[in-house]
């Protein structure tokens, strides 16, 4: 146990160390300032505006504009992906003569990825060519990921206007973000990746023997460029069925400490970004202490859990010799090149952030192990959160515990200078609660209707529902990891084994959630920063409470917590903890 505790500690002071110079890099390139990179970037983003006919300095927009952009490039985004995966067959780089999937699969997959979930109903290696890899589901990894940064530095430009309109221009800020941030960590990684044993090649598939005498085919593909993008942009989709659990994905120890970096390097380090632009420091680290507060529970509860194992392991002698030599440690559906720590923080990482990568099998957890996902996703993606998405998440939250704790104190609602009135109380509240009024609408709808309860193979239980508010919290919180269990009905005597009624509705409704819990959110924020960028900023006076000090990091957990209880505890009593208490040695 103590080497897990070691591993699980040089991980967050290597995060630590990671989040000052490069929130400091992002903050510079968002501010439009030179940095390292613009002798060799500058020229081809000059280029790229000029073939997109933008011009940024000349082309600032308002709130509603920006959010024109952002809804008609993930549009044209989501368009471009379908119609990807509905002509595999004429693919290029198919050398496994790959065809398109069921209509539905294709509609949930490209909403999947448009929105940064990466939900995944179907085997990355049996299912789709690798073109469709390469340029459907690994650019999308970028463009998801560049609109959930610029969105929240929109916000940030909203917070520190003086009684202005502009947010910037939505064209620029994602190009840099493309070609500053994403696309050179991604180069750097990918080559890592592969020095590593993780794979890269467009060749065809390989038929190998087994010591046993049987043959098996062995996948290969352009694995190491979408992993990278994967875990950097906290997208998640595997290329390989089994995620980052597949040696050829990750192959070892340090690929996977890398890859956990990856995950967390830049929601964390936009806290330092936050901090630098609004021009306080101070309130950078506080939002990055309640969020760190809130990670690390999460990280000591689960692998308490798992290096104890189960009553019931203990009781049938069935505990196992962790990674780290001790004994009690769950193993089950863990790797041994990542023992119980490298699972454990893993499981943590992906969901508290909208990864939903996964090393080892969630629903292998223990019972008290497997509340962590779950509690970590009932706080709605606000625990460091995707890329920018995590910090507009936490943002809202800001505003909103600002203004319980004027009302509480008796002192005036205001953030950093500006009042917060009804109107952005409004947006606050309607952005807060979409997300959960989705989760929870599609979980009743998924365990009441005839076509919903077909999905979930459990059968109505306990375990059946935990499957399926597991499902719809990851796919609204645009995560993408799952239980083992809820999935689309496939109808036995069905043409093709494909298409059938099951699964239209589970690819449906899990892509309408998708696509409602990214961009509703997304919008409120935007309307949020418009009308925080007409205020004028007001002195700091006795009656101002501050937001930089421990009682207000306090004070937003108590909110956060407090937000997330009140949503989703009623749906965790009637599953995940029914079940634990439920639960019997046989």
């Amino acid at each position: 146990m103590p080497q897990g505790w070691l591993q699980i500690a040089v991980f967050l002071v290597v995060l630590i160390a990671l989040i000052k110079p490069v929130g400091i890099y992002m903050a510079r390139v968002f501010t439009n300032r030179r940095v390292f990179l613009t002798p060799v970037v500058g020229p081809i983003e000059r280029l790229t505006f000029k073939v997109l006919r933008v011009r940024p300095e000349a082309e600032g927009q308002d709130w509603k504009a920006y959010a024109r952009s952002v809804i008609v490039f993930s549009l044209f985004s989501w368009l471009a992906l379908y119609l990807i995966l509905r002509t595999q067959a004429a693919h290029p780089f198919n050398p496994e003569g790959f065809h398109s999937g069921p209509w539905d699969l294709s509609f949930n997959t490209a909403s999947s990825f448009v929105t940064n979930t990466n939900w995944q109903y179907y085997g990355g290696e049996t299912t789709l060519t690798y073109f469709s890899q390469m340029a459907g589901l690994t650019v999308q990894n970028f463009a998801s990921a560049g609109v959930g940064i610029v969105v929240v530095i929109a916000l940030i430009r909203g917070i520190t206007a003086r009684s202005g309109r502009e947010l910037g221009n939505f064209w620029q800020d994602l190009i840099r973000t493309l070609l500053y941030i994403l696309v050179p960590i991604s180069i750097i990684g990918a080559l890592f990746l592969v020095s590593q044993g993780v794979i890269q090649n467009i060749g065809g598939y390989s038929m190998i023997h087994t010591l046993t005498g049987g043959t098996q085919v062995l996948a290969q593909g352009p694995v190491a460029s979408q992993e990278v993008i994967k875990e950097l942009g906290t997208n998640g989709g595997g290329f390989f069925n089994v995620n980052s659990a597949f040696p050829f994905e990750n192959s070892s120890g340090l690929t996977n400490f890398f890859e956990m970096l990856l995950i967390l390097v830049i929601p964390a380090s936009l806290t330092y970004t936050y901090g630098r632009m609004v021009g306080s420091q101070r309130q950078g680290w506080a939002i990055f202490s309640a969020m760190f507060t809130l990670f690390i529970v999460g990280v000591i509860v689960v692998y308490m859990a798992e290096q104890h194992g189960t009553v019931a392991q203990h009781a049938a002698g069935l505990h196992t010799h962790a990674f780290n030599g001790s004994t009690g440690g769950n193993m089950e559906g863990k790797d041994q090149r990542f023992g119980v720590a490298g699972t454990s923080l893993w499981a943590a990482i992906t969901t508290v952030t909208s990864c939903g990568a996964v090393n080892g099998a969630l629903e292998s957890l223990t019972g008290l192990g497997q509340a962590v996902p779950f509690s970590n996703l009932s706080l709605s993606e606000v625990v460091f959160g995707g890329v920018g998405t995590g910090l507009y998440s936490m943002l809202l939250y800001v505003l909103l515990a600002v203004f319980i704790g004027g009302l509480m104190v008796g002192r005036t609602p205001e953030y950093l200078g500006k009042k917060i009135q009804a109107r952005e109380i409004k947006l606050v509240s309607l952005g807060v609660l979409v997300t959960p009024l989705a989760v929870l609408l599609a979980s009743g709808l998924a365990s009441a209707t005839r076509a919903g309860t077909r999905s979930i193979y459990a059968g109505i239980n306990p375990q059946g529902f935990s499957e399926t508010l597991y499902a719809y919290l990851s796919q609204a919180n645009n995560n993408g990891s799952a239980l083992a269990g809820y999935t689309g009905f496939i109808q036995p005597n069905a043409p093709g084994n494909v298409g059938a009624y099951g699964i239209s509705f589970a690819d449906l409704l899990g892509g309408a959630v998708m696509i409602g819990a990214r961009f509703l959110p997304i919008l409120f924020v935007l309307g949020v920063a418009g009308a925080l960028a007409e205020k004028r900023v007001s002195p700091a006076g006795l009656g101002t409470m501050r937001t930089d000090n421990p009682t207000f990091v306090i004070l937003l957990i108590g909110v956060v917590i407090l937000v997330g209880a009140l949503t989703f505890f009623p749906a965790l009593l009637l599953g995940p903890v029914v079940q634990s208490l439920t639960t019997r040695l046989f």
